[in-house]
């Protein structure tokens, strides 16, 4: 079994929301196990979305020196899988055969194709598989 896993961007937003502790715990846990352990990885997309959120929709937006400190520290040893014409390709046959979101395919293919066995993500259906890939939902027992 792999136990490589994948971090969706959503966990790292949570991270930063202190209106809702228990997810910020759950959060900060999943990313320290990622960081320490180096089973954990993202793609590109993901450090897009988060510092456009985090600099635009944070109730405090961190500063562009902040954003720099958490890519250096957290992002750059995550990161595995950038953008690709195949990454495209593999995104839009899981957007067509599950019916996802471009985007969400694109953070499923990136899961896929840095090996990972678990995509961890709010915002997918828990426990669904696809080619060997598993998204659980880390806040489902909340």
């Amino acid at each position: 079994m792999n136990d490589k896993f994948f971090i969706d961007t959503n966990i790292f937003i949570y991270s930063f929301d202190p209106k809702n502790p228990l997810k910020q715990k759950i959060a900060d846990d999943l990313i320290q196990k990622a960081v320490t352990s180096t089973k954990g990885c993202i793609s590109f997309q993901v450090i897009q979305e988060f510092i456009n959120v985090a600099t635009r929709k944070f109730s405090v937006p961190l500063t562009a020196a902040e954003c720099n400190s958490f890519l250096v520290t957290v992002f750059e040893p995550l990161c595995e899988v950038s953008s690709s014409i195949e990454l495209y390709r593999k995104a839009l046959e899981i957007s067509d055969a599950w019916r996802y979101s471009f985007y969400d395919s694109l953070i499923i293919a990136a899961a896929i194709t840095a090996n990972c066995g678990i995509l961890y993500s709010e915002d997918m259906q828990h426990g669904q598989k696809i080619q060997g890939l598993t998204i659980k939902n880390p806040f489902i027992t909340l």
